[in-house]
């Protein structure tokens, strides 16, 4: 367009003749008198070009998919299936898989298998609605890629939405999961919009009409909140959430986040919910964040005390000093044959014992597996130092980091200067440190005097302790009126003679 108003105005006020303005601009003749005929460019045309290479497998792709027309919907052939199929049955054929999508596509456009349906735009009054919807994502959760269980809920009138993963999208996780996006919100929305996920639908009825499972209604009435199921495969009814599952995907979760676990990834999200709250979306002049403070003030209040979700049992502690919950077992620091109880939680494993928190474990969601915590058996330990080396509970926390390298150069040390039996029951004393004074700093402790070249439990104390050794410096006092009773420092300078004089006397 702007070549072509040059070409113009060169023409009628410049050099005006059609040779001098295409030697001036280095075009072709004809491009100048398209240029004087109109101001517009002319649409160029591609010539077709001929496919042989997809000459040999037209055919073939062209009767599956008049054959996908009698097929279910969900089982019909992509043109990524179609492309491995051709490598498979057609060994000889290069087409590439661009050409074959390309193919596909205008295939299905003509014999009616890809058509493009129209949605009418919705309008939401504050606090009208919040749907919820589970999807997936890959994250490293320590050293090991795993895939997590994403439950979001978003506000349709503001927009805003609250994320949080778990290991498996369990009834417990996704109740749970309700509890903590009301308190993210500030309250309860009157009508909250699912698919048809078993955590809250026993049975799909004739229409809208659902049989709920009795755990959900007893949620849903203690919040105070309606449910609505969309019709099933309709996932455009909840259009709202489908989209803030992949926009919120693949601006927080890309690249695949390292954790140090799932509470690290929880807090992770909640920060990226509120980085979203500076948002703006299109065709607004607000924020999120400010349309969601409007908002707050028409949502349901909150319950003052939520839902109890926790399973409970009361196993028996076995002689490994374990307790048996759903198949796995988890470690507790009592003798064995007590009676505890356990609080089956969607990400952790509490045990109690005489109204008192005893054990807190990140539950396990497979079968027959061993959770153990080295600190329960340090008192076994004290008396059987031999059993330290190998023990299950060592090489946990080896694995999960939480046994660096200066416990080992320590507890070589130890040995080396008590023996191997009372050397390994100095070490289980300083890992006994850690529940005074906690982990973290018992580490730092230990560095430090691994760098020293000690080799003490008492040096490890010491250093544990020595902040509050310090005595703090006595501040200055104003002597004030005191300042009268100075007097001039007397003068020495006649006792000099005594040391220059000679002694007359003999000792």
């Amino acid at each position: 367009m702007d070549l072509f108003e040059q070409l113009r105005r060169e023409h009628e006020f410049g050099i005006g003749t059609i040779a001098g303005v295409a030697a001036k601009f280095g075009v072709h003749r004809r491009v100048v008198r398209q240029a004087i005929g109109s101001a517009l460019p002319p649409k160029h045309h591609y010539p077709s070009r001929t496919k042989p290479k997809l000459g040999a497998v037209a055919a073939f792709i062209d009767k599956v998919l008049d054959e996908d027309r009698h097929a279910p919907r969900k089982q019909r052939h992509t043109a990524r299936r179609l492309y491995r199929r051709i490598l498979t049955e057609f060994p000889d054929a290069t087409v590439a898989e661009s050409t074959v999508r390309n193919h596909v596509r205008e295939r299905k456009h003509q014999i009616g298998l890809l058509r493009w349906e129209t949605f009418v735009p919705q309008n939401y009054s504050w606090a009208q609605e919040a749907q919820v919807d589970w999807y997936e994502a890959w994250v490293d959760l320590g050293d090991q890629r795993t895939k997590v269980q994403v439950f979001a809920m978003r506000s349709m009138a503001s927009g805003a939405a609250f994320h949080r993963a778990y290991l498996h999208a369990t009834q417990q996780a996704f109740l749970e999961a309700h509890e903590h996006a009301f308190a993210y919100f500030g309250g309860v929305f009157p009508l909250l919009r699912y698919d048809n996920l078993a955590s809250a639908v026993r049975k799909i009825l004739r229409g809208y009409r659902r049989e709920e499972t009795v755990r959900f209604m007893a949620f849903r009435s203690h919040w105070r909140f309606a449910a609505e199921f969309c019709t099933p495969g309709e996932g455009h009814e909840k259009g709202g959430i489908e989209g803030e599952g992949g926009y919120f995907r693949r601006n927080h979760l890309v690249p695949v986040p390292h954790v140090a676990d799932l509470d690290a990834l929880n807090t992770m999200l909640v920060a990226a919910c509120r980085a979203d709250e500076a948002r703006v979306l299109t065709g607004r002049s607000e924020t999120i964040g400010a349309a969601m403070a409007v908002e707050r003030g028409h949502l349901l209040l909150c319950a003052t005390e939520g839902l109890d979700l926790a399973e409970i049992v009361f196993p028996l502690t076995d002689k490994q000093g374990c307790v048996t919950v759903k198949t796995n077992f988890y470690s507790v620091p009592v003798r064995a044959g007590t009676r505890v109880e356990a609080r089956i939680r969607p990400l952790h494993v509490e045990i109690w014992h005489a109204g008192r928190l005893i054990a807190r474990h990140e539950r396990c969601h497979s079968r027959r597996q061993h959770v153990l915590d080295l600190e329960h058996y340090l008192d076994v330990l004290s008396h059987k130092p031999g059993a330290l080396a190998g023990s299950k509970p060592l090489a946990q926390w080896r694995e999960a980091g939480r046994w660096p390298g200066c416990y080992d150069e320590l507890w070589t040390r130890l040995q080396g200067r008590h023996g191997k039996q009372n050397g390994t029951r100095a070490m289980v004393a300083v890992l006994a440190l850690g529940q005074e004074f906690g982990h973290d700093r018992l580490r730092t402790a230990v560095a430090v005097t691994v760098s020293l070249g000690a080799c003490d439990v008492a040096a490890v104390r010491y250093l544990l302790t020595e902040a509050g050794l310090h005595k703090a410096k006595p501040e200055p006092i104003d002597v004030g009126a005191l300042a009268r009773y100075d007097r001039p420092l007397p003068n020495l300078a006649d006792y000099d003679t005594l040391l220059s004089a000679r002694c007359a006397g003999t000792a």
